[in-house]
C-alpha cells in the first residue's frame, strides 16, 4: 500500500513538470498577451501625450451645477471648443475612461477630502461634475454655509469635501502680525478621519507685496521677516511627511498628493518669448515633455514624498498640465481678468481625476 502511495506521488509530480514545461514553452503569442494584460500594472500613466478625441468632453459644462464663474469657460463666452476635446494618452498603455457611477459604487461610504488652495477647487469642482454627468438622477445634498464645504451623493453615501488651505502648515494672528508656522500643523486632526486625502500647495509660496498670505516665518522658534521660498517650501513639506508618518493610517486612508499645476503667462518657456499670456492659445504642445523642463517645486516635494516610510501616491499632474497652454480660462471667465493658472471646466482637470480614478480603483 505505501509502495502505491507513492508511486502515485511520483506520478503527480511528473505531470505537474509536464504541464509547467508545456507553460515555459508556449508559443509567443501567448506571452505577449500576457504581457498585454498585465502592462496597466506596469504602466506610468503620468508619460504620454495629448490626442485629439471628439468623445471628449465627457460632460457637457452647461449641464453641471458645481461650476464657479471663475472657471466656466463656455460659459463666459469662450469661441474655440478645441480645447475641451482632448484625450490624455499614455504612451504604453490606456487611461481607464471615467465611470462616475463605479467611482461612486467602489467608494460607497467614504469621505473624500480635497485640501489645497484654487487648484484643489479646480479639481474638486471637475469631479463634482463628472460624477454628476454619471448618475444625473441621483439624490445629491450641498452643506454649503460651513468651513468645509461638502457635497454629498446620498445614494451611495458618499462624501466629497473641500479644505480650503493655502500652505498646509499653520499661518496665526499674532501680536506681530501674520506668522507663517513651518512646524506647525493643527488641521491634520479633522483631516486624518477621512477615507481618501487629496493635497495641493505650491500656488501661494512664491507670492509677495499684498498678496503674500503672511507677514513673518517661524522656523524652529526663530521669527524671521523672510527667507528661501524654496526651503521654507521643503520645511513646510517636511512638516506634512513628518504629520503622515505619525498621524494617518493609511491602512484606513488613502494619502494623495497633487503635482505642480504650472501657470501659462511666459511664452518663452513653450519656445515663443514674445507670448506674455495665454488668451491666444488654442492648441496643447505637441509631444511628451515641457520645452522649459520640470519646475524646482516638483523636484522638492518628490524628494520629500520619497522620504514618508507610509504610502502616498503621487498624482503626477505637471508634465500633461504643462502642455495644455490652450486650456486656461484666460478672460472667459466671471471676472474678465486674465487667467491662466487656473483651468476651464470642462477641461484638463477632468483628466486629473480620471487619474484619481485610475489610483483609487484600478
Amino acid at each position: 500500500m505505501d509502495f502505491q502511495r507513492f508511486s502515485s506521488v511520483l506520478l503527480a509530480i511528473f505531470i505537474i513538470m509536464i504541464i509547467f514545461s508545456s507553460l515555459c514553452l508556449a508559443s509567443p503569442s501567448s506571452n505577449v498577451k500576457w504581457r498585454k494584460q498585465n502592462n496597466r500594472s506596469n504602466c506610468d500613466v503620468y508619460q504620454g501625450s495629448w490626442v485629439y478625441d471628439d468623445s471628449y468632453p465627457l460632460y457637457n459644462s452647461s449641464a453641471c451645477p458645481f461650476i464657479r464663474k471663475e472657471f466656466d469657460c463656455f460659459e463666459y463666452g469662450r469661441p474655440d471648443h478645441l480645447y475641451l476635446q482632448y484625450r490624455w494618452q499614455p504612451t504604453t498603455c490606456d487611461l481607464p475612461r471615467s465611470d462616475g457611477q463605479n467611482f461612486l459604487q467602489s467608494l460607497q461610504g467614504k469621505k473624500i477630502m480635497f485640501i489645497g488652495d484654487s487648484i484643489s477647487l479646480n479639481q474638486f469642482e471637475s469631479l463634482l461634475c463628472l460624477l454628476h454627468a454619471s448618475v444625473p438622477n441621483a439624490n445629491i445634498r450641498e452643506e454649503k454655509n460651513t468651513s468645509v464645504p461638502t457635497v454629498i451623493f446620498e445614494d451611495y453615501e458618499v462624501s466629497i469635501m473641500l479644505f480650503h488651505s493655502l500652505l498646509l502648515v499653520d499661518v496665526e494672528q499674532e501680536d506681530i502680525g501674520r506668522v507663517l508656522k513651518l512646524d506647525s500643523l493643527k488641521d491634520g486632526n479633522i483631516w486624518k478621519d477621512m477615507d481618501v486625502l487629496v493635497f495641493n500647495t505650491w500656488l501661494w509660496w512664491y507670492r509677495r507685496g499684498p498678496k503674500q498670505p503672511w507677514d513673518y516665518v517661524e522656523d524652529d522658534g526663530t521669527i524671521l521677516k523672510d527667507m528661501d521660498r524654496m526651503v521654507a517650501f521643503r520645511k513646510a513639506l517636511t512638516t506634512w511627511a513628518k504629520w503622515v508618518d505619525s498621524e494617518v493610517d493609511t491602512n484606513k486612508t488613502r494619502v494623495i498628493f497633487q503635482g505642480i499645476s504650472p501657470s501659462h503667462y511666459n511664452g518663452t518657456e513653450w519656445n515663443e518669448p514674445k507670448v506674455m499670456n495665454c488668451s491666444k492659445e488654442t492648441q496643447p504642445i505637441s509631444g511628451s515633455t515641457y520645452p522649459s523642463g520640470l519646475p524646482l517645486p516638483l523636484y522638492v516635494l518628490e524628494d520629500v514624498l520619497s522620504s514618508i516610510e507610509k504610502p502616498v501616491h503621487l498624482l503626477n499632474i505637471t508634465t500633461l498640465s504643462q502642455l495644455r497652454k490652450d486650456a486656461h480660462p484666460s478672460s472667459y471667465n466671471g471676472f474678465r481678468a486674465m487667467d491662466c493658472t487656473h483651468w476651464c471646466i470642462a477641461g484638463v482637470p477632468d483628466t486629473w481625476n480620471e487619474l484619481l480614478y485610475t489610483a483609487l480603483i484600478n
